[in-house]
């Protein structure tokens, strides 16, 4: 099959990810697959490495000093729509909204749902789920929300996991590397995705003050952040929050895909205290590193990671959840529950599952 997948990003994001690596594993299985993104402030390439085989192709999209978020939408929508040609494709699937109102008649994956203010993003948002002519959700929590707010049936896939690049990290080969980290930071709470509100990043750090009563040497370091969306008044609220608290987390921004693993697989414990997500591909990353994890009440999270986390509502649960999870003798049970969980999730599952979808499609 000749197969176009479409991002609106070349940057470490979870549906960014997502979209590599399911291509990588359709490439693996012996199709034809081209990845479009939008290449933004420069970028002429994804965040890492592709595998051979796989056609990238990447529409330049230049920043504009001061452009409001809509109008960012807009002209996303109208640079990738303009240089993508489907008549070349078997298979045109798009993996956000962006992507899936620049092309026709295409498969949307959707990865979680949201609401936003800036009219032309809640207009591109409805769209993109009501346009597709089929609809992929990572997990059963989110098709249910999309049949229950728009009576659509979509085709639950979950996310495949790249547990042996994270089970390495954590092994007697990645010794060195977590040594790095460690002596950067202590011991560590770690979260992935950076500071913005779906991130639940107040809450988390509420709970971090909490925990440094009883730990006061434990650092909190927050990796990740790529973001189309300006969530500076969020963020100087939470920096405002911290100074009130007396805490100073470790803002470490993006992270290289090839230190990543060491930086999870060398935390006491990983954090995911979202409010809204698809899977929590972060999350079972860590679970993949032998890390513990607590996470939010979410269904969502119920549903993935019943078994292999802990879970909390609100600072004073987290920050208890955190206070348990660290305190474990070993955390032997806890690596056991969780590389049980992740041997679940692979991406040659994922892909085939795709293939299935699209043959009934084409």
């Amino acid at each position: 099959m000749r197969i176009a997948l479409l991002t609106y990003s070349t940057r470490p994001r979870g549906s960014v990810v997502h979209t590599l690596a399911l291509a990588e594993a359709l490439v693996e299985a012996g199709q034809q697959v081209t990845v479009w993104a939008l290449g933004r402030a420069g970028d002429i390439a994804f965040f890492r490495p592709v595998q051979p085989g796989m056609t990238v192709r990447i529409v330049p999209f230049p920043e504009i000093t001061g452009e409001a978020v809509g109008m960012r939408i807009l002209r996303s929508i109208r640079v990738l729509g303009d240089a993508f040609d489907p008549s070349g494709y078997d298979v045109v699937h798009a993996q956000d909204c962006i992507s899936a109102n620049a092309v026709p008649r295409c498969i949307r994956t959707v990865h979680h749902l949201d609401e936003f203010s800036t009219p032309e993003l809640a207009a591109c948002h409805e769209r993109a789920i009501v346009n597709p002519v089929a609809h992929v959700c990572v997990s059963a929590a989110v098709a249910a929300q999309l049949h229950a707010g728009w009576g659509i049936t979509a085709t639950v896939i979950p996310n495949g996991v790249d547990a042996a690049r994270f089970a390495c990290a954590a092994g007697p080969g990645g010794a060195a590397a977590r040594a790095v980290w460690g002596a950067r930071l202590g011991r560590y709470v770690l979260t992935v995705g950076g500071i913005e509100p779906r991130k639940g990043s107040l809450t988390l750090l509420e709970a971090y003050a909490l925990s440094r009563r009883d730990m006061p040497d434990l650092q909190l370091a927050i990796a990740g952040g790529e973001t189309l969306f300006d969530y500076r008044d969020y963020r100087a609220r939470w920096e405002q929050r911290a100074q009130e608290l007396a805490v100073e987390p470790l803002v470490l921004g993006p992270v290289t895909h090839a230190e990543l693993p060491a930086l999870v697989a060398a935390a006491g414990v990983f954090a995911f205290p979202s409010t809204k997500e698809g899977f929590g591909l972060a999350a079972m990353e860590a679970l993949a590193a032998g890390v513990p994890l607590v996470v939010s009440n979410l269904p969502v999270f119920r549903e993935i990671f019943t078994g292999a986390a802990r879970f909390a509502d609100g600072p004073a649960q987290f920050a208890a959840a955190l206070m348990a999870a660290l305190a474990e003798p070993d955390g032997a049970g806890t690596r056991r529950a969780g590389r049980a969980l992740v041997s679940r999730y692979t991406w040659p599952t994922t892909a085939q599952r795709h293939l299935d979808l699209y043959r009934t499609l084409t």
